[in-house]
């Protein structure tokens, strides 16, 4: 790099901190979580204002590619924080509600997503219309894990029992929507090495029988784990980003495998350690994320949209909602939550947040999705999610008994002491 590109790049870097802070502060002033003004910092910078001419001056193709390597980085150390704050002990008590609320939550907006593409397909031709259906589907039924738990901490729910199923569920929603992801790239990607794929079994048993026995035996002593140490820390590191480096060899993406490394961290006597982790690692995707806002940003043009990719965004909009919310209310409801409650699960699990962008930046480089497609779909994810913390205001500003729904649940060995 030139000397001038190398000061335009850090003058850049500067200005996406500086407009992501703000904006995530003031949002977080209102009640929304900051990811929010996040999001809106990345679509401003972009080709949206002034018909690209701000994002053109600011953000030229050789120093694009700079940007765009610092956002990988970030993504990655992002799942790889999914991955860890994933923890199976939250299922612990709630088998059934859980199993019965998280496939509401997933198939229901995952059907009515793949009848909505049918209908967005005539409008945006894809060369490989059956994986569009089903990553259309599955775009429209994910819930963002670290976002949702980020608001139930905000509320002080995170000990309750509804805030026990809620992340309960998200973790189940999450795990399939990335293998189902997986499954989709596996199919439309691989650069033509299809063949590739067949190593993630392998890899997938290499990893749980052989990595994670050595990486507990790394860092816990005696069963238990002190605080993170530094050359500990170097050996998650590491470990995610050779993961991730494995998957998208396998002609996957980087993303996957940076998630897998997070589920093999140990969990039993580990509690301080993992936080340690999740403070570590949440200070450096704190300072690359936003650049993976804006590099997602520089792809969204709502500049151009007219009346008839506003009707395309109302229908997503609709079904995105509906599905979420319906598919959770209906299915918790049988499970024998309250009606409020189950409301509230609903609201929650309609959270997409970064997550939801994740997914469309891979649609998007698979060809699946067009820029406009993917302009609707990033603001989708938006007001999903702008929208969660309002609706658990109106719907659950009062915290209520779940009560055991006799026949439902098996009974939970911590009760909390309200919810």
């Amino acid at each position: 790099m030139t000397s001038q590109q190398v000061q335009l790049l850090f003058v850049d870097l500067a200005l996406i901190l500086l407009l992501a802070r703000g904006l995530g502060w003031l949002l977080a002033r209102v009640g929304q979580p900051p990811v929010v003004g996040e999001i809106l910092a990345g679509i401003l910078l972009g080709p949206t204002l002034f018909d690209g001419a701000v994002a053109g001056a600011l953000f030229p193709a050789d120093v694009r590619a700079p940007l765009t390597g610092l956002a990988d980085v970030g993504v990655a150390l992002f799942m790889f924080i999914v991955g860890l704050e994933i923890d199976t002990t939250s299922l612990r008590g709630r088998g059934r509600v859980t199993a019965v609320s998280a496939f509401g939550s997933t198939a229901v907006p995952f059907l009515l997503g793949t009848v909505l593409a049918l209908w967005l397909l005539h409008e945006h031709p894809s060369e490989a219309p059956m994986a569009f259906i089903v990553f259309v589907g599955l775009s429209l039924s994910v819930t963002a894990f670290p976002v949702l738990a980020r608001i139930l901490a905000d509320r002080g729910l995170t000990t309750t029992e509804l805030g026990g199923i809620a992340l309960a569920t998200a973790a189940v929603v999450d795990v399939v929507a990335w293998a189902a992801l997986a499954a989709v790239q596996a199919t439309v990607g691989g650069g033509g090495n299809h063949w590739l794929v067949a190593l993630v079994l392998p890899y997938a048993v290499l990893m749980f029988t052989v990595v994670r026995p050595l990486l507990s035996r790394a860092l816990l002593r005696g069963g238990t784990a002190a605080r993170l140490t530094a050359p500990a820390a170097a050996v998650v590191l590491v470990g995610a980003l050779l993961s991730a480096t494995a998957t998208e060899a396998m002609g996957m993406h980087f993303i996957f495998g940076a998630f897998v490394f997070g589920l093999l961290i140990p969990r039993h006597g580990a509690a301080e350690l993992r936080a340690d982790l999740l403070d570590h690692t949440g200070r450096i995707t704190s300072l690359l994320l936003p650049v993976y806002f804006v590099v997602a940003g520089l792809q969204v043009d709502l500049g151009r949209l007219r009346g008839a990719e506003l009707l395309q965004l109302g229908a997503i909009l609709l079904v995105a909602v509906a599905g979420k919310f319906g598919g959770t209310f209906v299915a918790a409801r049988t499970q024998g939550l309250p009606a409020r409650p189950a409301t509230a699960l609903g609201a929650l699990m309609n959270t997409r947040g970064l997550t939801e962008l994740v997914i469309l930046g891979i649609g998007l480089e698979l060809g699946l999705l067009d820029g406009t497609l993917y302009s609707l779909m990033v603001v989708m994810a938006v007001l999903t999610t702008a929208m969660t913390g309002p609706l658990l205001s109106r719907v659950y500003a009062r915290p209520v008994d779940l009560g055991c729904p006799a026949g439902h649940r098996e009974p939970d060995p911590v009760k909390a002491s309200s919810v």
